[in-house]
């Protein structure tokens, strides 16, 4: 999780009650709420003290001169690193254990599951089976085929081999292939899979991508599954409607290119990949999620990742804006995350 600066007892308790309130009501907080919060412990003189000290340091705005304050991106984030997981209530626990062994495959399962997420959270819910990419890359190999084909050959450390062949838009000599090959194997021989995946795609997003031609070409191949294994991620996502009620501040035009990305199954994807990357059952909050895309500026993201029996990594997470119930969506992604893991005998996982 996310933490922030030091904050004395006081500010912090003030600014997490700022939170609470704001998340509650949509509204800027005023010192007087906080004091009848606080059972009128302070006075909203010396409430308003610490809210103006917390808004130096960039915890809180003031959208409007005579409003109350607004809490900020950075506030969010020491008030989420503050937050424990509550058990879920029983009878959501149960209807999730009974919802989930209904199902007898793995696709099953992870529909049910962001749909399941979206009607606890009343957010965004992700589901995502994925091929296990802890196998590590020893080499790859590309090979010029007739008609515009590529066959994209990764040979990984346990001495698998998995073969693809892609049709790019304009034929590649070999010659060019095989400078891509060899900046593969030089960079990532050696690599986990997900961790050479990542690395490509933060040197592809870098400016000076656009002027590195091996990098303009590998970005095709990447696209195409390039470092993929043969097994098919499995990608379910619910409730993007859930966005429209939501004040995101975004122009017409801005929001349809959330959606967009929202709907390829591959952006989904690398939206886990790049916020999820802590240890395997452990829960990930992210607040502002503009590095992977800018209309997700004012959204968080909580989520883990954890083995499916199958072998194959499972992630569930809960999309939604700042302003969300959080330790509702921790507990939803945590309990439901447990009801993957232990997948009955019976059923295919």
């Amino acid at each position: 999780m996310q933490g922030e600066g030091t904050l004395t007892a006081r500010e912090q308790e003030i600014l997490h009650s700022i939170v609470r309130s704001y998340i509650l009501t949509g509204e800027p907080v005023s010192s007087r709420t906080i004091a009848w919060r606080r059972h009128n412990s302070l006075s909203p003189a010396s409430i308003r003290n610490v809210m103006a000290a917390l808004a130096d340091e960039g915890y809180l705005e003031q959208p409007h001169t005579s409003a109350g304050r607004v809490p900020t991106e950075k506030a969010f984030r020491c008030y989420v690193s503050s937050l424990v997981t509550r058990p879920m209530p029983r009878a959501d626990a149960e209807r999730v254990r009974a919802e989930l062994s209904e199902q007898d495959t793995v696709e099953g399962r992870i529909e049910r599951s962001s749909r399941i997420l979206t009607e606890l959270t009343l957010q965004v819910g992700i589901a995502a089976a994925l091929p296990n990419t802890d196998q590590t890359l020893d080499r790859i190999e590309l090979m010029e085929l007739a008609d515009r084909r590529v066959l994209m050959i990764l040979v990984t450390s346990d001495h698998a081999v998995h073969n693809r062949v892609v049709l790019m838009e304009e034929q590649v000599s070999q010659d060019e292939l095989n400078s891509l090959r060899n900046y593969v194997n030089h960079h990532f021989s050696g690599w986990k899979l997900g961790g050479a995946r990542r690395e490509l795609l933060r040197r592809f997003e870098e400016e000076r991508a656009a002027y590195d031609a091996t990098l303009r070409r590998l970005t095709v191949l990447y696209a195409k599954g390039l470092l993929e294994v043969d097994q098919a991620p499995e990608v379910h996502m619910e409730g993007a409607s859930n966005l429209v009620s939501i004040d995101l501040h975004l122009t017409r035009e801005r929001m349809r290119d959330l959606f967009r990305a929202l709907e390829e199954k591959k952006r989904l994807l690398e939206l886990l990949d790049r916020f999820l990357e802590q240890p395997a059952g452990e829960l990930g909050i992210y607040v502002g999620l503009q590095d992977a895309h800018p209309a997700m500026k004012d959204l968080s993201l909580i989520g883990m990742t954890f083995p499916l029996p199958s072998g194959m990594m499972a992630r569930v997470a809960v999309l939604g804006p700042m302003r969300m119930h959080y330790e509702k969506a921790m507990s939803a992604v945590l309990h439901i995350g447990r009801a993957l893991k232990a997948c009955p005998p019976r059923h295919i996982c």
